[in-house]
């Protein structure tokens, strides 16, 4: 026991815990992360209040209300991808090299660092989650349990993204461009915008394709327990959660190998 706690358990919780206060100590990052998606539910929100009636949809459904669940998904791609950026600073600092050279598993060096992102996006889309009853979404405490799951096999799966593409950039100013490309498209076609029912065929291909949109489904079938207040076109819980789970692991094992790789390779 005391070898296992060594070698697996010590090694991930220092690094999980090093990512917590590195975030926490960059308040710019806190605000960016938070503000920028509750900015985009406010003035979205308000701006299709009026004009937003997808087919469908239940009669009454608020603009601000359909958004709300896009919203906190929003806030957790924010914060977990980009909270991956310190691998390429500790890159250049040269902690990761340290790290990578002492004798623990790296695959408690994954572990740790895609644990410490996880929890800071997860953090930061609860406290949004505990909004809900205010746009009319009623929020029992088994509803919050299961929200808090779907949300962290979400979180999981997308950390482990940035991590996997972070590994192999040489500059951060590289990773915010490739991110940027990859992150607006993979929320956009979500579902988080607008539904997949009235899309063209070519755009319901991408979003069916897309992991996220999954994660999304999940999300809204939890706050939304009642099938008609979901929205057309939302894949079921079972399938939701299978893909969104599936995702997190195998990007999981994907970044495991990639940091198993001798130390040039990796890091090159």
């Amino acid at each position: 026991m005391d070898d296992l706690r060594r070698r697996l358990l010590l090694p991930t919780a220092t690094l999980w815990w090093r990512e917590i206060v590195r975030f926490y100590r960059q308040r710019s990052r806190i605000v960016g992360a938070l503000a920028t998606p509750v900015l985009f539910w406010l003035l979205l929100g308000s701006g299709f209040s009026a004009s937003f009636r997808p087919p469908g949809m239940p009669e009454g459904l608020r603009y601000s209300e359909y958004f709300f669940p896009g919203t906190i998904v929003m806030i957790v791609l924010f914060t977990a991808i980009f909270s991956t950026i310190s691998v390429i600073e500790d890159r250049k600092e040269g902690f990761l090299q340290a790290v990578l050279v002492a004798p623990v598993s790296r695959a408690t060096i994954v572990l740790g660092k895609i644990l410490g992102g996880t929890t800071l996006a997860l953090g930061q889309a609860l406290l949004v989650l505990l909004a809900a009853p205010l746009v009319g979404i009623p929020l029992g405490v088994g509803d919050f349990l299961l929200a808090t799951a779907v949300l962290f096999a979400i979180a999981f799966g997308l950390t482990t993204l940035g991590f996997l593409i972070a590994w192999k950039m040489e500059s951060t100013q590289g990773f915010h461009a490739i991110m940027n490309l990859l992150l607006m498209p993979m929320w956009f076609l979500s579902g988080a915008f607008f539904p997949s029912e009235g899309a063209p065929g070519w755009l319901r291909f991408l979003m069916a394709v897309n992991p996220l949109t999954y994660g999304l489904a999940a999300l809204r079938r939890v706050l939304y327990p009642a099938a008609t207040s979901v929205g057309p076109g939302v894949p079921d819980m079972a399938l939701s959660v299978a893909v969104t789970c599936g995702f997190a692991l195998l990007s999981f094992l994907a970044a495991r190998a990639l940091v198993s790789r001798p130390l040039e390779a990796g890091l090159a």
